[in-house]
């Protein structure tokens, strides 16, 4: 069962219609088989991610991945963590073990994500790939299905830090009901089962709602988003 609480977040969503707490994100009742973790990262938590995660980026440092077909710039810049990095150029979208500029391999997925991975995934084989992906406050992702992977079966687990993100989430048609809700700085997403293809995408990044991102690694602020991903089938 989920509690709206005194500040408006969710504890735990079960994929009934939440308390009438946050009526602006709400028009859908949120999908089954989503798991959203509210604040499921403490502060200490957060930090000591960060840290790990500004180590990963002075190895792999932020790109920019393109449309396959027309070579526009996504909105958001990325790397990735993990025996495979997720790119997209105009070869497509695909996974690769090698960073796509400086041609290294990419850095090791840093022990706390693998934690909440074997905590929480229920699948029986670790991440093989966690995209970083870095919102400034005009960055957007549009509505879309994570299918670039073998295996469905195992699920896509989101973990956000520093500013909030106003998510959509729907069914497995991009025309569907969405489910809008604000992630916040260490709240945790995992899509599985009936919802592993939903559609999903970000609207809008509150910009200066977290103080988390700071200079001089992210001097305008911004949001991490981290996602950890099972590529191919286990042995």
């Amino acid at each position: 069962m989920r509690q709206c609480l005194p500040s408006g977040k969710i504890r735990v969503f079960t994929g009934q219609r939440r308390p009438n707490c946050n009526s602006e994100h709400m028009p859908a009742p949120l999908p089954p088989s989503v798991m959203y973790l509210s604040g499921k990262l403490t502060l200490d938590t957060q930090q000591a991610l960060l840290r790990d995660l500004v180590q990963i980026i002075e190895v792999a440092p932020f790109f920019s991945p393109t449309m396959p077909r027309t070579g526009k710039p996504f909105s958001v810049r990325m790397t990735n963590c993990g025996p495979l990095g997720w790119v997209s150029d105009r070869g497509g979208y695909r996974y690769q073990p090698h960073h796509p500029v400086t041609g290294r391999p990419w850095p090791a997925i840093p022990s706390i994500l693998l934690d909440l991975w074997h905590r929480l995934s229920g699948y029986p084989a670790p991440p093989e790939a966690c995209l970083v992906n870095y919102y400034d406050t005009t960055a957007k992702m549009g509505s879309h299905q994570d299918r670039d992977e073998e295996d469905f079966e195992a699920p896509v687990l989101s973990v956000s830090l520093g500013d909030t993100a106003v998510f959509h989430v729907g069914g497995v048609t991009r025309s569907g009901p969405k489910a809008r809700i604000r992630l916040a700085s260490g709240d945790v997403l995992l899509l599985a089962g009936e919802s592993r293809l939903a559609f999903h995408g970000i609207d809008r990044i509150l910009g200066g709602s977290s103080t988390l991102l700071a200079p001089p690694v992210f001097p305008a602020g911004g949001r991490l988003n981290l996602t950890l991903r099972r590529v191919t089938k286990p042995k």
